[in-house]
């Protein structure tokens, strides 16, 4: 009788599974607790990371339940439909205490009313840019608007179920609420990509904000530089507070990201709208607002190999980071930890 075959054991070592299981046992991350179930496949410890699956399931479905009423027999708001049918009464504006999710792990959204403003700096604005002009723009329906910029545990997801162009983020790192920093070191076109996984996930119409719907988010019917006021300090916002802006004062440099609901939401209910990573929006780049239709609609022509950034970043000057500042990057260039998106959706009917 000859040896018998030899074949690898197809399990890790119970040892590692357990320091990894240590490791990992706490996490909200759906999309980390899969990807252990897939290494450690067969262990006990994949058990009871399926255990904790649905223990972060049953939590996300209940933050997932919309804040706003349901629709009574008059809605003086808006009424939309959420996840999978049920309609809810939205107040625009309201976004501190009314926000919905279309399905467990989709982003937070929040409603924001119809409304004019005034798009671009005045000529007065310290450290104003050339293209700053200011146009009048009308934003003439509500939409609603990610109360966050979408974070890494979003984009694994997305990732983990086949869509994203299987684009794993240049900072995927997990551990310390890392999943709940914004998903950074992605390019306009796996933003773009993230947008139809999940238009078709959810049947809902997803997509990325105009640059005119990105300064009307930020400003929330303010007219000043932030939407706190004209000067900035690091308490305020996530950037290189080595460096002093006119009226506030440095402070901390945190060189990296910080989760997305760090410090205070603006009146619309939207976080750090100022700092943390530029976002990504579906305009071509165009030197100057001066031919910004002024509808809110994303302009299409221009220089199209380039899409505009807002918002600037946490390794910044601050005067990138004010609500009029506009900048540009490549649609296939990856800029690691600096560039983001954060998600409309066009309401329907």
């Amino acid at each position: 009788m000859g040896n018998p075959t030899w074949r690898p054991n197809p399990l890790p070592q119970l040892s590692e599974a357990a320091e990894a299981w240590d490791r990992t046992k706490d996490t909200p991350s759906i999309a980390l607790l899969e990807t252990y179930i897939t290494r450690y496949k067969g262990t006990f410890f994949a058990d009871l990371a399926q255990a904790r699956i649905e223990e972060v399931n049953k939590k996300q479905v209940a933050v997932a339940t919309p804040t706003a009423q349901l629709t009574p027999a008059r809605c003086d708001g808006v009424e939309i439909t959420v996840g999978q049918g049920e309609r809810r009464c939205f107040k625009p504006g309201a976004g501190k205490t009314e926000y919905f999710k279309d399905c467990p792990t989709c982003p937070e959204m929040v409603m924001v009313p119809a409304g004019s403003f005034i798009m671009g700096s005045p000529a007065n604005e310290p450290e104003r840019d050339s293209g700053e002009a200011q146009v009048r723009v009308s934003i003439l329906t509500p939409f609603a608007v990610g109360r966050y910029a979408v974070t890494l545990d979003e984009w694994v997801t997305c990732v983990t179920d086949g869509g994203c162009n299987d684009q794993m983020p240049l900072s995927t790192n997990f551990g310390s609420g890392r999943g709940r920093h914004p998903v950074d070191g992605v390019n306009w076109k796996d933003a773009e990509a993230y947008v139809a996984w999940l238009s078709h996930k959810t049947g809902k119409v997803y997509r990325l904000l105009s640059e005119a719907e990105r300064e009307y988010v930020t400003r929330a019917g303010t007219t000043t530089p932030f939407w706190w006021g004209s000067s900035i300090t690091p308490t305020q916002a996530n950037y290189n507070g080595n460096i002093y802006a006119g009226g506030g004062s440095k402070g901390e440099y945190r060189k990296r990201t910080l989760p997305v609901d760090s410090f205070e939401p603006n009146p619309w209910g939207l976080y750090q709208v100022h700092g943390n990573v530029w976002e990504l929006t579906e305009d071509c780049w165009n030197e100057s607002n001066t031919s910004n239709p002024g509808d809110g609609s994303a302009r299409t022509t221009g220089d199209c190999s380039k899409r505009v950034v807002r918002g600037g970043s946490w390794s910044l000057n601050p005067l990138y980071l004010r609500s009029a500042y506009r900048l540009w990057e490549y649609v296939d260039v990856l800029n690691f930890a600096e560039h983001g998106f954060r998600l409309a959706r066009t309401l329907n009917p």
